[in-house]
């Protein structure tokens, strides 16, 4: 932190081993995780792609993430509802009905500063689940009250509900907004409102597959319409998409915002199970 000012990362979606290293790599080098001073990762197809094992909800925490998102996969590896109540660095979206467990937003105390952080499904083109914008302007409201710090999460398959679920949290007076989901990063990063914004944050994984996923497998559904297991892309190259916004620690506005492009050869190899 300086002059007031906090970094905070988002790393796009993480899919499987390839993404997992990704991310490790990318904030072990030259102790990279030294310049942030909140790191968040949408984590929901870490683990084989879909959905996210206790192993790995550790390994993130030993790779320096302070928090985690998620979407739609995140019930796919049913272990989750094992631990998902005692994970407290773990988000699932504040719009799943009440009773579900797990929690969809919290405020993490780092010592000089505090951060709501909440997770939001979308629901054009996805399960019907709870609608999120009262819900979300309640949260926003709730948080305010204690930080001026708010960041979210939406994940959502639609642009244009990206787009306008974004510009009505600016208008909450949210400090930054990354659509996730689509694992196509955007070039749309901007200051709105106060707001440090992008519609999508891409992904990190193998990048010579499709969205992170075998290309092979994706082209024969697409050809024969015949439902088969996705497989994570297991290439020689892999990404890294996240997204740096500066906000400040007394009014909550973001004051600069970049996308992170970055790509690794020659995948490192370790003899590990895929969780």
């Amino acid at each position: 932190m300086q002059n007031n000012v906090i970094k905070v990362i988002f790393f796009g979606d993480v899919v499987g081993k390839p993404g997992r290293f990704a991310v490790r790599d990318f904030l072990l080098e030259n102790d990279t995780f030294k310049n942030y001073d909140f790191i968040i990762a949408n984590i929901e197809n870490a683990s084989h792609g879909f959905g996210l094992t206790e192993k790995n909800y550790k390994e993130f925490q030993e790779y320096g993430i302070n928090c985690m998102t998620c979407g739609n996969h995140i019930w796919d590896k049913k272990e989750i509802f094992n631990y998902i109540d005692t994970a407290d660095k773990l988000l699932r979206p504040i719009n799943y009905p009440e009773g579900t467990k797990g929690v969809g937003s919290r405020i993490f105390d780092m010592g000089d500063f505090k951060i709501g952080v909440i997770n939001v499904l979308g629901r054009v083109f996805m399960n019907l689940i709870d609608s999120p914008w009262k819900l979300v302007a309640d949260e926003i409201k709730r948080i305010k009250e204690i930080t001026p710090i708010v960041v979210i999460d939406f994940h959502a398959e639609a642009t244009a509900e990206k787009i306008c679920f974004g510009r009505f949290c600016s208008e909450l007076g949210a400090s930054a907004f990354w659509g996730t989901h689509t694992h196509v990063q955007t070039a749309d990063e901007k200051i709105l409102n106060g707001m440090g914004y992008i519609t999508d944050a891409g992904f990190c994984g193998a990048s010579d597959g499709v969205i992170g996923m075998e290309y092979k497998t994706s082209l024969s559904r697409f050809l024969t319409d015949i439902p088969e297991r996705y497989e994570v892309a297991e290439g020689k190259t892999t990404q890294v998409n996240a997204v740096e916004v500066d906000i400040d620690l007394l009014t909550g506005n973001a004051l600069a915002i970049k996308r992170i492009l970055c790509n690794r050869n020659n995948i490192e190899e370790e003899s590990e199970n895929e969780d």
